[in-house]
């Protein structure tokens, strides 16, 4: 379950939260029944609903990058979204954009390598740039080697490169979101724990000299 408070239908006052809850969940209050057709459970949803402005503005951004005016491959611009997902270990963002990818007509293979990229030889030298783009915008926070630009440079112009740029660092925010409200498919526990020694163990420095017989 998600950490936040999720609004219940029978609170919804804004037009634009309410059409949504109609268009993905019909008549069903969705606190009460989750479950979206996609089989997630739909909170991402109604914890936005905790603040309408910023529902509206989250979904006029998942419009932004399906704008007729954009001009970047989808599949190119999926790889960056489904890379970000994985670099940030939302398993919801991941998950779902892998969808995206199949219903583009992307092969399983390629699918399934996008944890791999770097070692993979299923991908083409314009999808290995933006990957390698999208692992400096997701997992180097930016920082990124102006070779990277010149290899994009050979095949995407300036708008291009803003684009993508402006959509993968959306889903690396979204990602860190869901993430840290444990929505959808991040609730869940953090799976780095201790794992406990050994009964009898002690907490000494176990890299320690052992002690001389008797001392």
């Amino acid at each position: 379950m998600p950490v936040l408070r999720q609004v219940p239908r029978s609170e919804v006052t804004d037009e634009t939260v309410l059409a949504y809850y109609n268009r993905l969940f019909g008549d069903r209050d969705p606190v009460a029944e989750p479950g979206t057709a996609t089989g997630t459970p739909g909170d991402w949803w109604t914890v936005f609903a905790l603040s309408p402005d910023i529902f509206e503005h989250a979904v006029k951004g998942f419009a932004v990058y399906r704008n007729p005016a954009r001009t970047i491959d989808p599949v190119l611009r999926e790889l960056g979204q489904t890379r970000a997902g994985w670099v940030k270990g939302s398993q919801f963002v991941f998950s779902q954009h892998c969808k995206s990818l199949r219903g583009l007509g992307v092969s399983e293979e390629k699918i399934a390598a996008i944890a791999h990229w770097q070692v993979a030889d299923c991908y083409d030298e314009q999808e290995r740039t933006v990957l390698a783009y999208a692992d400096c915008l997701a997992q180097a926070g930016g920082r990124v080697p102006l070779e990277v630009f010149d290899k994009l440079k050979t095949f995407w112009n300036d708008e291009q490169i803003f684009e993508f740029t402006y959509i993968t660092c959306l889903y690396d925010m979204h990602a860190v979101i869901t993430r840290a409200l444990r929505m959808e498919y991040d609730a869940r526990e953090d799976p780095i724990v201790e794992i406990a020694a050994p009964e009898g163990f002690s907490a000494a420095d176990f890299l320690s000299a052992p002690r001389p017989a008797g001392g």
